[in-house]
């Protein structure tokens, strides 16, 4: 079984080095532009500022066989499904934020955690589910 991916377009960030993004999103982070490819333009008609949306961007140059990390605390190790390390079988990052502003093809939003240049999988309106404290 194969799976095939389509980029959209790029991120924009302020991050050149990976030992400079931080290692998650932040509300209060730096902005950051999604750049559609012109073909994909069109195709943010309808989204508003200040809607909240989910963003689908890809890892480049990961270990996609690493699938135990030590834990920064106690060292015991964590499996790589339970972290949002770059380091996975398929290094899909997700991130729901609001959009600041929407112009000429760019989305941006503040604080993603990504190099310049990351490439843009897919945006979508986020859902947002009530947590009821339950578990099941």
């Amino acid at each position: 079984m194969s799976a095939s991916l389509k980029y959209i377009g790029h991120i924009k960030s302020s991050y050149e080095a990976i030992e400079d993004c931080p290692n998650n999103i932040d509300l209060k982070g730096p902005i950051c532009q999604l750049v559609l490819d012109d073909e994909f333009q069109k195709g943010l008609s309808g989204l508003e500022i200040g809607q909240v949306i989910l963003i689908l961007y890809w890892f480049d140059n990961t270990d996609r066989n690493e699938l135990v990390v030590p834990s920064d605390g106690d060292g015991e190790p964590i499996g790589t499904f339970a972290l949002r390390s770059p380091n996975r079988p398929n290094p899909i990052v997700a991130a729901t934020l609001p959009i600041i502003s929407i112009q000429n093809g760019v989305v941006s939003v503040r604080g993603l955690d990504c190099l310049n240049g990351t490439p843009l999988l897919d945006i979508k309106p986020a859902i947002m589910l009530e947590n009821t404290g339950e578990k099941r």
